[in-house]
């Protein structure tokens, strides 16, 4: 049992290191192209909306600085943005850490955006059209190619153009409202990253097919509704057992 334990553990690091690596590669290749506090800006921030400084994460200027081959200046300038967005706060005697969330409420919401996406999708097999059809499967292609490519800000994009496509043909403009205030009380929380359980989006990436499938087929009303709801509750299931996982995997779990 402690040999597959540690054996996640190691595989998780490995591929934490490669995202590092291959991502870190990308932003030299645009250093060239933007300032140095916007650099430094988009390498902390994606690290946090990536998972890899996590909540509470202590983001120490000097070491971040080595690291992009900068001043202490432009890091600084840009950790102070990185605040005023709401990435990173100031704690007393621990200097700038990453963000912490509100994770009863995120949970307390997803049930919520359950119901009312549920229901949402049920209308709109009633009338989404072909092109429509077309359109989900190239977004949900384009999810699988940013999970691939560890694109987990990409995919959380695209994650919410797919489901808005659907609800665009739901036909009642009350229950749209209600679902996008729904999404906007999450929108932090899904920008931070922090949400993001990589099991968990291989399987709503198939759910995703699922629900196209279904709706090609005119399923039954309430075998979509039920579907689709099922869909969101899974998420929120995958994001509680996330916490309760053996410590020794916890720090590198959303890389996998």
């Amino acid at each position: 049992m402690m040999n597959d334990i540690y054996g996640i553990r190691f595989l998780k690091k490995l591929l934490k290191i490669i995202y590092i690596f291959v991502y870190d590669i990308s932003m030299e290749n645009q250093k060239k192209n933007i300032s140095k506090t916007q650099y430094a800006y988009e390498v902390i921030r994606s690290r946090i909306v990536d998972g890899i400084y996590g909540p509470g994460h202590r983001v120490v200027i000097d070491q971040i600085a080595r690291e992009l081959k900068l001043s202490a200046i432009p890091v600084r300038e840009a950790i102070r943005q990185l605040e005023s967005d709401g990435f990173i706060q100031y704690k007393p005697y621990s200097g700038a850490i990453v963000s912490k969330i509100n994770e009863a409420e995120y949970l307390e919401t997803l049930t919520v955006l359950a119901v009312l996406e549920g229901y949402a999708t049920a209308l709109s097999s009633k009338t989404i059209a072909q092109e429509d059809l077309k359109r989900l499967e190239m977004v949900n292609e384009e999810m699988n190619e940013a999970l691939f490519n560890f694109e987990f800000e990409q995919f959380g994009e695209l994650n919410r153009k797919f489901h808005s496509i659907i609800y665009e043909r739901c036909g009642n403009s009350r229950l749209l409202e209600e679902i996008q205030q729904a999404w906007q009380r999450m929108s932090q929380v899904r920008q931070f990253g922090f949400t993001f359980v990589p099991q968990r989006a291989r399987e709503s990436v198939k759910e995703h097919a699922r629900i196209i499938q279904m709706m090609k087929e005119r399923a039954p009303f309430a075998e979509i509704e039920e579907f689709a709801r099922q869909h969101k509750l899974n998420t929120a299931k995958a994001f509680q057992e996330r916490k309760v996982e053996p410590k020794i995997e916890q720090s590198v779990t959303r890389f996998l």
